[in-house]
């Protein structure tokens, strides 16, 4: 290099792979571990805070010393190269490492990573990201001492070779030989992956907690679901589908056609996500908290360093599975698209229902979306559904769900009960403001919003 490229590097300032120091020191070993950690970059010695060039006292011996001392204090062994340019009676020393291919480096028993133009010590889930990343292989993959074959279900194995084949797949191995050859069982050994997907019994490594809440502090309604992962996601539906609201659109064909209070696809999508890419080595839970507004999903693990979430909603970022075994086995369930490009699917079905776009944020140690209804409706409904329903006014609107047309008489002979009590059931539903008339009583039709029971 020469003084003129020294002088373009100083121009530009300081970035992910380029930092500036008055004088070698412990601060510089640790950029260079941070460097080693990220993508490489250069240290360039005999610059000042002002970012002005004014040289070190140094020579090439004392430039060897200066490698031998990062070599003695990183593991595994950091060699930068180093290139001496002369400046006045003094020079500037550029010391240049290259991406580690064995990760993570520390210095000390510390390590760092390079985010934007600053140093960052890892976490302890970091660095174990970090070492299996450079293996490429993740925490799902290992199998795990803990669990024997018989801590799985063969025959929920057996439903998802059957999910494959009937998507085209051609599987004829029976369970055991199925997870072996897709590395979910090996040496006689589960991993963690085939663990979570088809454990036996219930695992409080899986535990979602579930919530209906009317304020921050009211809980109408609360589950939990310690299943399977893959039995997961139809549970958490289950419960979502439970507590949001549905209005039934009269269309004049043969059946009605239901309107969600929020987009299916995209709440599916959310949450084979939540359960696919959590961090199932933490101790937190996810938590799903449904408000008559709005759902918050909440899931440990937050996104990778690399990614912002203005990367995320711009599809700016290659997708770097936290569980690659699981999700790239629910990619061939059909449960997810492996390459990224489900937050894009979400964001166009909010889009599309001309609901308020879903919010992403890492919080605390994990990561959370927020969905939006757009209005207060659902806490108004919320007040007035559930608990405060008879079970006839449950049994009412669940024919009426099934026939907008049914009449009283017909209401009556169905339930049990006398038409005047239809009628009186049916009078504290319209007061309610969940059921009301269209039309005359003869040749008219019910129309309702509610929640799905």
């Amino acid at each position: 290099m020469t003084l003129l490229d020294i002088s373009k590097l100083v121009e530009a300032g300081e970035n992910e792979r380029l930092e500036f120091k008055t004088s070698f020191n412990i601060e510089t070993i640790e950029t260079l571990v941070a460097f080693a950690n990220t993508y490489g970059g250069k240290v360039v010695i005999g610059i000042n805070h002002k970012n002005e060039i004014v040289g070190v006292n140094t020579n090439e011996e004392s430039v060897q010393n200066w490698i031998n001392e990062i070599k003695g204090k990183t593991a595994p062994p950091l060699i930068p190269s180093a290139e001496i340019i002369p400046f006045k009676e003094k020079s500037i020393v550029v010391l240049s490492i290259q991406e580690y291919p064995i990760k993570p480096v520390s210095v000390r028993g510390k390590y760092f990573k390079r985010v934007v133009n600053s140093n960052h010590l890892m976490d302890i889930n970091e660095v174990v990201n970090v070492h299996l990343q450079s293996f490429n292989t993740s925490w799902d993959y290992h199998a795990n001492n803990q669990f024997n074959i018989e801590a799985v279900s063969l025959e929920k194995v057996q439903k998802s070779i059957d999910v494959i084949n009937r998507s085209g797949g051609f599987i004829t191995d029976d369970p055991l030989t199925f997870l072996i050859k897709n590395d979910l069982v090996r040496d006689n050994k589960l991993t963690n992956a085939a663990y979570l997907m088809f454990t036996e019994k219930e695992t409080v490594l899986t535990t979602i907690e579930l919530g209906r809440f009317q304020t921050e502090t009211i809980i109408k309604d609360s589950s939990r679901t310690k299943s399977d992962i893959l039995t997961q996601i139809e549970e958490v539906l289950g419960f979502i589908k439970k507590h949001i609201n549905k209005e039934i659109i009269i269309t004049g064909q043969a059946r009605n056609q239901p309107k969600w209070q929020y987009p299916l696809e995209a709440i599916r999508e959310i949450v084979t996500n939540m359960i696919v890419h959590r961090d199932y080595r933490s101790s937190s839970d996810s938590i799903v908290k449904i408000y008559g507004h709005k759902i918050e999903f909440y899931n440990p693990g937050r996104l990778p360093s690399t990614i912002s979430v203005e990367d995320l909603l711009s599809n700016n970022y290659k997708s770097t599975p936290r569980n690659k075994l699981i999700a790239d086995f629910c990619k061939s369930l059909g449960l997810i698209e492996k390459y990224g490009s489900g937050i894009q699917r979400i964001m166009e079905s909010f889009k599309n229902a001309h609901l308020p776009a879903p919010e992403f944020r890492n919080i605390s140690e994990g990561f959370m979306v927020t969905v939006f209804s757009g209005d207060k409706l659902g806490d108004k409904l919320g007040d007035k559904l559930g608990d405060k329903l008879g079970d006839n006014q449950e049994k009412i609107l669940q024919f009426i769900e099934k026939d907008a047309y049914i009449s009283l008489s017909q209401l009556s002979k169905s339930i049990g009960i006398s038409q005047t009590a239809v009628e009186n059931n049916i009078k504290k539903l319209k007061d309610l403001g969940i059921l009301k008339r269209i039309g005359p009583a003869k040749g008219g039709y019910w129309e309702m919003m509610r929640k799905n029971s």
